[in-house]
């Protein structure tokens, strides 16, 4: 049993972090902040995905100014990430951003981060403090060395001294990441600093990787984190296709029994008896149910030989054969099919299933 760690619980957009809340799974766009209809494209995939929060870049001010319009056209909590300049920081929470990610050291002085604190309370907006290794301060790097699983104390002194100018002036909505690519050290600083601050984590693994590496690295630093009770939101980052950290994101509080968004999926690694192009069919399957709400069990597997009954907990499955294949239902044969009426079928059985689980569940 997980017994997750009691943090102080902000409000972005809507949304709960730290406290009693979900934790929360989110992503950032790869699109130019200031083409607004890419941008709101990309957000809205994300929605279906089940995105929670979204954060975008904001690299001018034609970018801050941008922020409005999408945000008028989306409904999960839009968060600005600015780094050096608090003209952009301050333009963004005046221009509908939620929550705003800076490293408050590196906005130019006192007098400008006075500022950003300013408009982000006339705003209601949460600051994130986000440092990552490649942005400790130089007199800090000098006095611990660069953060390692041995050491993380560069990275926990930088965060906690930027929390510090903050509470200073009188801001205490905070959360915090202190982010590494380096899976040890990102374990070993999360679990240094929850035991310093009652703030809520954001954790992650920065510049993870593409879909293999990327994923694993992330799955095996949050995992331990998570399952320690560390965390009250998460960034899966991939060089991929944003829709991709939430699949990974969500099915990793699945694997830890955390939370549960949409059907889970389970399919066999393929054999020798396989006589269907599986992969394909198990992609679009699993593309599919990234979309849906209930809470079915699906099977895809190679063989009508074993895969009814190594999936006969599954709600309904799908198993191919030569040039035939068999839909089937807690274990037992529901209908045989040629392969190419296989798929086609399955799908439609598929949304008849969750429409009446979303019926008999209220949530339709």
């Amino acid at each position: 049993m997980i017994t997750r760690k009691k943090t102080k619980k902000i409000i972005v957009g809507g949304v709960g972090i730290g406290g009693d809340s979900p934790i929360s799974v989110q992503s950032m766009t790869n699109t130019d902040t200031r083409d607004v209809i890419s941008t709101v494209t990309q957000i809205k995939g994300l929605e279906e995905a089940g995105c929670e929060l979204i954060r975008v870049a904001v690299p001018d001010m034609d970018a801050a100014l941008a922020l409005r319009s999408i945000r008028d056209q989306i409904t999960i909590p839009l968060i600005a990430d600015i780094h050096f300049d608090s003209r952009l920081a301050v333009a963004s929470v005046e221009n509908g951003a939620q929550a705003i990610r800076i490293n408050p050291g590196n906005l130019g002085g006192p007098d400008k981060l006075a500022r950003v604190v300013d408009a982000v309370k006339m705003h209601k907006a949460p600051i994130r403090v986000g440092v990552n290794s490649g942005s400790i301060e130089k007199h800090l790097l000098k006095k611990y060395g660069y953060p390692t699983p041995e050491n993380t104390r560069s990275l926990i002194e930088s965060a906690l001294t930027n929390v510090a100018a903050l509470e200073e002036l009188g801001f205490r909505d905070i959360k915090i990441s202190i982010k590494s690519s380096d899976t040890l050290t990102t374990i070993a600083g999360y679990r240094e600093l929850s035991q310093q601050t009652e703030y809520p984590l954001h954790i992650g693994v920065t510049e993870a990787g593409g879909l293999i590496p990327g994923t694993v690295k992330s799955s095996v630093a949050l995992g331990i984190l998570l399952f320690e009770g560390i965390g009250d939101t998460f960034r899966i980052s991939l060089t991929r296709d944003p829709v991709e950290e939430i699949r990974v994101g969500f099915e990793l509080l699945r694997s830890l029994r955390i939370r549960e968004r949409g059907p889970e999926m389970i399919s066999c690694p393929t054999c020798g008896r396989t006589r269907i192009d599986l992969f394909p069919m198990a992609e679009e399957i699993e593309r599919v149910l990234q979309t849906m709400k209930s809470h079915l069990k699906v099977a895809v597997m190679g063989c009508v030989v074993n895969g009814p009954g190594e999936a006969k907990e599954a709600d309904i499955g799908i198993a191919g054969g030569h040039g035939v294949g068999i839909i089937f239902k807690k274990g037992e044969l529901w209908k045989k099919l040629p392969e190419d009426e296989l798929l086609p079928a399955f799908l439609a059985e598929l949304d008849q299933m969750e429409q009446e689980c979303l019926k008999s569940s209220g949530k339709e």
